[in-house]
Order: structure tokens, then C-alpha cells, then sequence
């Protein structure tokens, strides 16, 4: 199993890196195209155009939900744990960010993951029916 995802691994990697070599050599070849019949600044600046161009395209029909148009409206959350898991879901790379920030925080402050870790386990013991026991 765990052959076949490398397998998987290096062909996706090997793929991605001959299509950034293409993708150098047609930027490479327009330059060089237009550098003919133009100054060179000017070649320059309307390959770049033409590869800006090209990245908000994609970006555009890539990143919206269901191609072009707007997204369906859902209803809005209602307590903050469900507004930061609705924005997690929505933007994956804002939550790593704020995981490893809190991550940082925690290794940081030895006294603080102490005290997330020991809320952790009282809300697990209490949902099992393991009450804190008062002492008098």
C-alpha cells in the first residue's frame, strides 16, 4: 500500500515539474517570438501580460465554487465554534496557519498547554459520566 502512494507521489510530483518546464519554454518561446518584432522591454511586458492573464483565468474558473456565477448562500452560524469551522472548511490554508500558530502559542508557554490539556481531558471524563469528585 504504502508503494503504491509513493508511486502515486513521485508521478504527480514528476508531472507537476514537466509542466513547469513547459510552461518556462512557452514563456521563453513568446519572449523570443515577440523579441523579434519588438524591443525587448516590450516583448517582456507583453509576455507577462500574457501569463497574468492566463493565472487570473484559471483562477477565476478554479477557486469558485461552481464555476463561473455565485456561490449558494447558506445560513449563517450561529455560536463561534461553528463560525470557525465554517471558515476552516471555506479557507483550509487560514486554519493550518491559525492551528500552527496555536501550536507555537502552546509549545511557547508550557503552563498554557497544560491548561488546554487538562480542559481537554475534565470535558472528556465529565461527557463520560466521570464527575469531579469535591473534596471537603
Amino acid at each position: 500500500m504504502l508503494k503504491g502512494v509513493v508511486s502515486k507521489v513521485v508521478a504527480g510530483l514528476a508531472a507537476g515539474a514537466s509542466l513547469f518546464v513547459a510552461i518556462i519554454a512557452l514563456g521563453a518561446t513568446l519572449f523570443f517570438a515577440l523579441d523579434l518584432v519588438l524591443p525587448a522591454l516590450g516583448a517582456a511586458a507583453i509576455t507577462f501580460a500574457v501569463f497574468a492573464l492566463l493565472a487570473g483565468v484559471i483562477a477565476v474558473v478554479f477557486l469558485t465554487k461552481d464555476g463561473f456565477g455565485h456561490p449558494e448562500e447558506e445560513e449563517e452560524p450561529e455560536t463561534f465554534v461553528q463560525k470557525a469551522v465554517g471558515m476552516i472548511r471555506e479557507r483550509p490554508i487560514l486554519g493550518a496557519v491559525g492551528g500552527l500558530g496555536a501550536l507555537f502559542l502552546l509549545l511557547r508557554n508550557p503552563a498554557l498547554a497544560a491548561i488546554a490539556a487538562s480542559m481537554i481531558t475534565e470535558k472528556r471524563m465529565e461527557s463520560r459520566g466521570y464527575g469531579r469528585k469535591r473534596r471537603r
